[in-house]
């Protein structure tokens, strides 16, 4: 009877649960964002040292980035993560999106909070199968902590927004990396990537002749773009050369009269 009475109690507990569905934020599940400007990217760039010195004793910081740009369509964003240079204990390590800027002083505890705009709060753990109901700022919690050196990843997040105007907007805000414990490490404001700021300085393809990527600016070693480049410079030699010689023989002439 004792039995029974305890297995009455599990399933109506389990119950309980179902009925309540998945923790999610006081104002409901994240909503997918929409009208995300494509001629803008955001960055965050870590700086050279770090917030929590302890981190690492010699010196230095994490290196990298996370950047952020429209997604297809203008739906969502899609984030590309490099970070590098982990600190050598105290992982895997967290990130979010935070609701404040980083301070001039660089104090990372000045960012405040995750960027939470449905008050979802931090616990329970987000669940990656499910990460409308996740904050909009928890990365780390909706595509897997920073484990691997160097890390690298691309995700397209429906819920983040790059409209100044949406509430899940993260280009005024900063991101934060943690250890595992929670603890603020480094931090970085999202800015706008030079590259976008005005049609002005977007970026153009490389001239002929010149190559991009690593070695960026010397000559380019592919046959075509020199046969280009030196075709052109010798026509111009010759002709310059073709003139020259017409003045020396009209000089010549005029001297024998």
């Amino acid at each position: 009877m004792r039995v029974s009475t305890l297995l009455v109690a599990s399933a109506a507990s389990v119950m309980a649960q179902d009925a309540s569905g998945p923790h999610t934020g006081s104002r409901g599940n994240a909503t997918v964002t929409n009208n995300n400007p494509s001629n803008v990217t955001y960055i965050a760039t870590l700086p050279s040292s770090a917030f929590a010195a302890g981190a690492f004793p010699d010196g230095g910081n994490f290196v990298g980035s996370v950047s952020a740009e429209a997604g297809p369509g203008g739906v969502g964003v899609t984030y590309h993560v490099n970070i590098s240079h982990l600190p050598s204990t105290g992982g895997p390590f967290m990130y979010h999106v935070h609701t404040h800027p980083v301070p001039p002083n660089g104090n990372c505890s000045g960012t405040l909070g995750h960027l939470d705009p449905f008050d979802r709060k931090d616990q329970p753990p987000c669940d990656p199968n499910l990460k409308e109901t996740c904050q909009v700022g928890d990365l780390s919690g909706k595509y897997g902590n920073i484990s691997l050196d160097p890390y690298t990843a691309t995700y397209h997040d429906l819920y983040s927004s790059l409209d100044s105007s949406s509430e899940s907007f993260i280009g005024n805000r900063s991101i934060v990396l943690h250890f595992a414990n929670t603890t603020r490490i480094t931090c970085a404001n999202f800015t706008v990537a030079e590259a976008t700021l005005t049609p002005a300085n977007r970026t153009t393809p490389a001239p002929t002749g010149t190559r991009t990527g690593s070695g960026a600016g010397s000559p380019s070693n592919e046959p075509s773009s020199r046969v280009t480049v030196s075709a052109a410079s010798g026509h111009s030699a010759g002709a310059a050369a073709l003139g020259v010689g017409a003045l020396g023989v009209l000089a010549a002439i005029v001297l024998a009269l």
